[in-house]
């Protein structure tokens, strides 16, 4: 399910760029809706604009060097 901080929106795209998306995203072991995302970061990014993400968990392996609460 969606984090509460994500905004939720339809969005229309051909089925050919969605298609691609998608083949974009299984290469790059993401969802199509995070490679979505992705690329209009960097869209924005060569734009000039950065956009800092309001997510404050951030998902996956922490970093090496952090047990994450775990004992030992």
């Amino acid at each position: 399910m969606a984090a509460p901080s994500k905004k939720a929106f339809a969005l229309r795209l051909d089925p050919a760029l969605y298609a691609a998306i998608e083949r974009l995203a299984a290469a790059e072991l993401r969802s199509a809706n995070a490679e979505i995302e992705v690329l209009l970061r960097e869209a924005l990014g060569r734009r000039g604009l950065t956009v800092k993400s309001s997510e404050t968990a951030r998902r996956g392996r922490p970093p090496a060097g952090r047990t994450g609460g775990e004992t030992a």
